[in-house]
């Protein structure tokens, strides 16, 4: 017994030892490389599958959409085998493994003449050959693994880093230049990888992929000996499952008013002593979950069966988790036709004049990134003059909530300039006499709005589910972003099947259909779903009872 205490108190010595900033240089450039690697081969995947895949251009966004909803779902799945399994180290070094094999699959599509259909002058036209069932097999076996990988570690990775700072103040500092090297990276793979698929050879934009993926690696695996290693302790979303589980296995049981009925959170020398209480009234079925019934402790005080009994806390925290999901559900609408909107660019700007001057060509791939640059700006601008100009006219800051909702009536703003602009541009396409493309900087406008109420809604949403979330959830609080912008993108795609099945306006050659219409219907969803938020947000009562400020104090 003395010898395994002795061999946890020198685990933990050397545990203490390691971690804190000398690690972050590995994390940050880990960061970066999968960053270029991820960016470089998916900001440009329509223009990819259209050109060289002879893939049709509404197949081809329907394609990018359920990539990026693989690649925002499966963190869920990640975190969950991190907590539950391996430990964040473990799941970002395979995750990574994967990324690098599934880039290597797309780079052999590019490399190799037989792994793709022959080219085609007419693109888009029933005279193009069609990709053969081996040419799909590669590829969406690439594309499934690479996004596996980089989702894997995407949100992994933050965490990771997050475990190796113990003060508030170096998590704050750390946190920053996360966001600072993953926004640098997503912009130079956007822009200047990219350029050099459309302009010299996809050949060589993957093996840049491929070469920034291995050095992130290289990197990773550079500083493994100063990592903090996190133990596995048993996934969050597992309990909340078992809560659910329990309740309903006790359906039958009758509920009890008194304390010494329900199973309390268990107490050692390491825990803060805890009041018992009894479940609270609200969604009363779950609290059959905490209810003591013979057989389910042990002598020892223990639970006997985990699926049976759970503590009140857990059930609690299901509750607080249900309370937040109408909130979580308007995020949602709000950031499916985003999706859409950033899919559909695309095909936009390849009907277009992107033109810079003479000799300088703008790639149709790299138009999203102008969201993501006036984001970013704007994120600084926001902190610096804006949120103090509001505290100074309104004596408090604004809440979580509300800077959500300005996020909403940005991105509604988005959705109308997009039909106006669309509108405009049909015009011009369908003129005979003129000759000349609509410049696609045309559609800066609506790329900047949207960017702008990205600032404001994304940052909105993590202050509040980590505001909101029960304390036992906090560190996967943010998976739920990552799961709503994967819903999103499946929700988009089926969207625009429904479009194509029930409509005309959304065919293969979008100068014969109707954009500004999808536009519009757009905007109209965005504006209902905008009143179904502010319902949710005046019903929602904040946890701590305040007005849950979204202000970087807290």
């Amino acid at each position: 017994m003395d010898a395994k205490v002795s061999s946890d108190r020198k685990s933990q010595t050397s545990d203490a030892k390691r971690g804190g900033w000398i690690t972050f240089p590995f994390i940050a450039g880990t960061i970066t490389g999968l960053g270029l690697a991820g960016g470089g081969w998916s900001s440009n995947l329509i223009v990819y599958l259209i050109e060289k895949f002879n893939i049709k251009s509404m197949d081809a966004a329907q394609i990018f959409s359920v990539v990026n909803g693989c690649m925002n779902l499966f963190p869920v799945i990640g975190a969950i085998v991190a907590d539950s399994f391996l430990g964040c180290f473990s799941v970002v070094f395979i995750s990574s493994l994967f990324s690098l094999l599934g880039i290597i699959f797309l780079a052999l599509t590019a490399s190799l003449d037989c792994l793709r259909p022959p080219p085609c002058t007419e693109i888009g036209t029933s005279l193009c050959e069609t990709p053969s069932k081996l040419h799909f097999t590669i590829l969406y076996a690439g594309l499934a693994i690479a996004s596996i990988g980089l989702g894997g570690a995407r949100y992994i990775l933050p965490t990771m880093g997050a475990n190796q700072f113990d003060k508030p103040q170096h998590l704050a500092i750390f946190f920053n230049w996360y966001f600072i090297a993953a926004y640098s990276s997503k912009v130079i793979s956007a822009t200047a990888i990219v350029y050099i698929e459309d302009n010299v050879s996809w050949r060589l934009g993957f093996g840049l992929c491929i070469a920034a993926n291995l050095a992130a690696l290289v990197i990773l695996l550079a500083g493994t000996r100063l990592y903090r290693r996190d133990k596995p302790q048993g996934s969050a979303f597992i309990g909340l499952v078992r809560v659910v589980v329990a309740a309903a296995r006790k359906r039958k049981a009758m509920l009890s008013s008194r304390i010494e009925d329900y199973h309390q959170q268990q107490q050692n020398d390491e825990m803060i002593k805890i009041e018992a209480v009894t479940p609270k009234q609200n969604f009363r079925f779950l609290n059959r979950a905490a209810l003591k019934i013979e057989g389910d402790i042990r002598p020892d005080g223990s639970i006997a069966k985990p699926w049976k009994l759970c503590t009140i806390q857990q059930v609690e925290d299901l509750k607080a988790v249900i309370r937040i999901l109408p909130i979580w559900s308007t995020i949602i609408f709000l950031s499916t036709p985003i999706g859409i909107l950033n899919n559909l660019v695309i095909l936009q700007a390849l009907t277009m004049d992107r033109h810079l001057g003479h000799n300088f060509k703008i790639p149709a791939g790299s138009f999203p990134v102008i969201s993501l640059i006036s984001g970013f700006i704007f994120v600084s601008l926001k902190d610096r003059l804006l949120l103090p100009t509001w505290q100074k006219i309104i004596h408090q800051s604004p809440t979580t909530l509300q800077l959500v909702g300005i996020g909403h009536v940005l991105s509604l703003v988005s959705m109308v300039v997009s039909a106006l602009i669309e509108s405009k541009r049909l015009k011009i396409a369908h003129n005979v006499h003129h000759q000349q493309l609509m410049s696609a900087l045309w559609l800066f406008p609506q790329l900047i709005l949207l960017g702008i109420g990205e600032a404001f809604h994304l940052p909105g949403q993590v202050a509040f589910y980590y505001q909101e979330f029960p304390a036992s959830l906090k560190s996967t609080s943010t998976a739920m972003i990552g799961l709503m912008i994967g819903i999103c993108y499946y929700l988009s795609t089926a969207l625009i099947d429904l479009v194509q099945r029930v409509t005309d306006w959304l065919p293969d050659n979008i100068n014969s259909g109707r954009l500004d219409n999808v536009y519009w219907t757009l905007a109209v969803l965005a504006g209902i779903n905008f009143g179904y938020y502010l319902l949710c947000s005046m019903m929602y009562k904040y946890k701590d009872g305040g007005g849950g400020s979204g202000s970087d104090d807290n």
